[in-house]
């Protein structure tokens, strides 16, 4: 990254009397004059309406006939500081995105603000546009300036583009009694309505699916390589974000790349452990398109291409709870009974082989809590803009909600034996598994749309072996 601007590429006349650096930019009015001249001209044709464009004008319709009379405001959101002068990777919210259409391309720190008109209310994206060349921004402010951070839009390209009228952020002013995206209950009502999906939402995580299975295809094949650096995981961790960046906007979360034991770590994003022949590697990453959709996939890879006998046993228990929650997937039941019908398999294949004897409560409700040892975490969550979806959304439509066609959510059950549990086999310890699925359901059932990704152990060995030209 530069960060200075040497006293040669300045005309003498134009040269300021400190030595010019990124915080010092020659201010003399000569100066002003050369670099504002001298320009061909750059054509600018407006950009076709976006085909998301019309579907965010009716969830900003149904967004005000909830909301009459109130002036509502829903910020993008700044950009965050990582260090000092350097921030972190821009992403606009969630709700703003869905409710505008504009995604991976999004200003920092733009509004849409709907106005109550009559019965309703008018949209208006608020934003820093463009900085001409008639003015000292676009070389002089490394925020925005064309120079630092490259070409801007318009606000007649954002407008054409997305179907909104636009006006200068330096145009807008707040109100005493604004509604904002911090309001507990317009954070509810986004919530709830992104629960059921749309069909060009679920085209937009068909293609963040499709992505990231690339992404596992080129981790099994790079596997040999993870396994002679010190931090293997890193490795797989860095191939996979290569396929997030070339064929999507970013990764959708930090990816879990979780070797032996990390494995037993539900959150491992340190990445920094070795990959070793002989253990598991649990996989959890995600592509994120440009639309900022994103998938949210998990596969436990053995690393040496073939599972051990106690390796197989453990994955292909935690494999089958995830098929009898598939199995009774279907609109009109609610949203909990998926992990309850995932415990069942779970709490049976603990009692199979001898761990501390399970109460019967445990197989009939949601309080049993003797899983918990083994697995702490939830079956499923929603899946859409965020790799945790609809999280504002009150529990009677989420965890006890009755499920609808168009919900998309994961199935992800595990087992995750401590390497250092006593209440185990010795063999079982360090061993963690899980098996993560992103899934639609339609009219009758459920469709898994991560289906083309290898679950059974069987499956897997013979993908690692494709993939590794075996």
């Amino acid at each position: 990254m530069t960060d200075e601007q040497t006293a040669d590429t300045i005309p003498a006349e134009g040269r300021d009397v400190e030595a010019p650096s990124r915080t010092s930019i020659p201010k003399t009015e000569a100066f002003a004059r050369y670099i504002a001249s001298g320009w061909a001209d750059r054509p600018r044709p407006l950009p076709p309406l976006t085909p998301l464009a019309a579907r965010a004008a009716g969830r900003r319709d149904a967004l005000s006939s909830r909301h009459q009379g109130e002036r509502l405001v829903i910020a993008a959101g700044d950009a965050k500081v990582r260090s000092n002068d350097t921030d972190y990777p821009y992403r606009a919210h969630s709700a703003f995105s869905w409710l505008t259409a504009w995604g991976a391309d999004t200003v920092p720190g733009s509004l849409l603000v709907l106005e109550p008109q009559g019965d309703g209310h008018e949209a208006t994206l608020y934003f820093q546009p463009a900085a001409g060349r008639d003015t000292d921004e676009f070389y002089a402010n490394a925020a925005i300036g064309e120079f630092w951070v490259g070409r801007r839009p318009s606000l007649e390209e954002v407008g054409a583009e997305l179907g909104i009228a636009t006006k200068p952020l330096a145009d807008f002013a707040a109100g005493d009694a604004d509604v904002t995206i911090d309001d507990e209950g317009l954070d509810r009502d986004l919530s709830e309505a992104r629960l059921v999906k749309d069909d060009d939402e679920i085209a937009e995580l068909r293609a963040a699916v499709a992505a990231t299975k690339q992404g596992f295809d080129d981790v099994l094949a790079a596997l040999p390589r993870a396994t002679e650096h010190e931090r293997g995981e890193r490795v797989i961790e860095g191939v996979f974000f290569t396929r997030a960046r070339s064929e999507g906007n970013e990764l959708g979360y930090d990816t879990i790349a979780a070797a032996g034991p990390h494995a037993c770590i539900l959150h491992w994003t340190r990445n920094d452990g070795p990959v070793v022949p002989g253990d598991l590697v649990l996989l959890d990453a995600g592509v994120e398109m440009p639309s900022l959709y994103t998938a949210d996939i998990t596969r436990t890879i053995p690393v040496s291409g073939r599972f051990s006998p106690v390796q197989r046993e453990i994955y292909e228990a935690v494999r089958e709870a995830a098929d009898a929650a598939f199995a009774i997937v279907k609109p009109g039941i609610r949203f909990r009974d998926v992990h309850l019908a995932a415990m069942d398999v779970i709490a049976r294949r603990v009692q199979e082989w001898g761990l501390p004897e399970l109460e019967q409560e445990a197989l009939d409700g949601l309080e049993g809590q003797a899983h918990r040892r083994y697995m702490v975490h939830g079956t499923s969550h929603h899946l859409g803009l965020d790799v945790h979806d609809c999280a504002a959304a009150r529990r009677e439509l989420y965890m006890d909600g009755i499920i609808e066609p168009g919900m998309v959510f994961t199935i992800e059950p595990g087992l995750y034996f401590q390497p250092d549990d006593l209440t185990v086999p010795e063999d079982f310890r360090g061993i963690g598994v899980r098996i993560e699925d992103d899934v639609l359901v339609t009219a009758d059932g459920v469709e898994n749309l991560s289906a083309g990704i290898p679950r059974t152990a069987d499956d897997v060995e013979a993908w690692i072996a494709e993939r590794q030209g075996r």
